[in-house]
This record gives C-alpha cells, structure tokens and sequence, in this order.
C-alpha cells in the first residue's frame, strides 16, 4: 500500500500550530532549526508511524532542502516527494526523468519572475519575506493579523488566468503553477509500484492528492476543513491540532490491517 501523507498540520507541527487540549501529550521533536526545536509530532503518532506498514510516502510544498532538516520515526523513505510535485526523490534524490516532464508541464504557465513581480509589486509592509522556491513557485511569509481583507483573493483572481493557484498556509500563501502538482507525483508512484493508494492532507495544495488516492483523510483543521471540502472516500478527524496527526495515522493503521487481512477490501470511510 502507498500512503501519502502531507507534513506541515498534517502529520508534524510547529509549536503555534500544536492545539494543545487541558491534557498535554508528549511530544516528539523531529526538526530542529537554527539551533531550535521547530516541529513536533505526539509520541504515540510517532510509534504509529514507525510501524506503519506500507510505503509511506512524504508529500510536501516544503523544498527537497527543507525536507531534509525532518527527521521522521523509522527508516528513510524510498519515495518523497517535494516542492508539491515537482520533485520526486527515490532514496533522497531527485529522479531526472520526473524533473524533465514537470518543466514541460509547466511550459504552457505565466513565467516565475513574472508571478515574483506582482506579488512584490502588491505587498505591503504586512509581507516580511518573499521566496522563491526551487525555481519553480513563490511564496510570502506573511504576518496574518496584519493582511488586509481581500489580498489573497485578489492575488489568486490575478494568478488564475496566468495557470497559477494560491494557497495560504499559516504564514506562508503560496503562488503555484497549477500543473505542479503532488497528486500527478503520486500517481507516478502508484504506477511504479502498484497497489492503492491511500493519502493525508490540510491544505488547498492537498485538495488533489485526495481526490486521486483510493481513500482519503484530513484534519478539521487547516484550508480545506475553511473550506468544507468533502468527498465519499473522505475521512474527517474529530481532533484537531497535533492530535489530528495521531488520528490520521491510527486511521492509516486499521486501512493497512482491513487491506492485508481481507481480500474483499476496498478503498472508503469507514
């Protein structure tokens, strides 16, 4: 079985992003930055994950660079992927194959520097950066209390017509090419190893990763739970926060048991 499973609110988290109940759990740092503890995991997610059975498959917006500084329980994923789709990693490096069809994907799409442009053209003091990143989108790191009504949607208004989407993420709203995307990464991975394929995500950037996976789960928290975002092979945690990763993860377990002790299985919610 391949799972896919999003990192950032998905299946680790930043400290601002924990959602802490009355009853702390325990938790497990698996990134470290700069010197400090940046993203964490609960430890009973972290046992779940490392006894998860199947090929999990890290799927991330963050850059192959970022997705470096994680440390995950278990041993190192054969397959990743970064940059939402536009690098597929086999053993930690970026297959070549995979990078050549997505620069032709993304030929038909507005120039990066022009997207860059505008979106420094349109920010105001409430962006602190903007980056880009692997060459292939851009992002602004953004102070949320201070960005004014409407900027979003009228960036993603401007990007639409120029093949691009928009997603605000935390801190971060992402400007990305539309056919760069991590469901096309996992559906390349489906072909090359078989088997369905289950997958986790919070984020707009996840919306079609979900759509194509054999079963699906999200947090009700993030973009798509703002959203409504539903689907029938659709799964909806009842926690939110870092609790929502430990549930994901328990629900990943009893598809993998359901998928290896029943030969009638078949992908769904329940």
């Amino acid at each position: 079985m391949i799972i896919c499973v999003d990192l950032d609110r998905t299946l680790i988290y930043s400290a601002n992003a924990l959602d802490l109940g009355a009853e702390t759990p325990r938790l497990l740092c698996v990134e470290i930055y700069k010197g400090a503890p940046l993203s964490y995991m609960t430890e009973t997610a972290a046992e779940l994950l490392r006894t998860l059975q199947g090929h999990v498959v890290p799927t991330t917006t963050r850059t192959p660079e970022q997705l470096a500084r994680v440390r995950l329980p278990g041993p190192p994923p054969s397959y990743a992927i970064a940059s939402n789709g536009g690098h597929l990693l086999v053993d930690g490096v970026p297959d070549p194959a995979w990078t050549a069809r997505v620069t032709a994907r993304l030929a038909g799409c507005a120039p990066l520097d022009e997207v860059k442009a505008h979106l420094g053209a349109t920010a105001g003091p409430f962006v602190a950066t903007l980056r880009v990143a692997s060459d292939l989108f851009v992002y602004a790191v953004v102070d949320r209390a201070a960005l004014p009504y409407g900027w979003v949607d009228a960036l993603a208004a401007w990007c639409a017509p120029r093949g691009w989407a928009v997603s605000l993420q935390g801190r971060k709203v992402y400007a990305v090419p539309r056919p760069l995307t991590k469901a096309a990464a996992a559906v390349e991975i489906r072909d090359r190893l078989g088997g369905p394929l289950l997958a986790a995500g919070d984020s707009l950037l996840d919306a079609d990763l979900l759509e194509v996976a054999d079963a699906a789960i999200r947090p009700a928290h993030g973009e798509l739970a703002g959203a409504g975002f539903t689907r029938d092979h659709l799964t909806v945690t009842t926690a939110t926060g870092v609790r929502a990763g430990e549930e994901m993860l328990a629900w990943m377990h009893a598809r993998v048991k359901t998928r290896r002790t029943s030969p009638s299985w078949r992908c769904g919610t329940s």
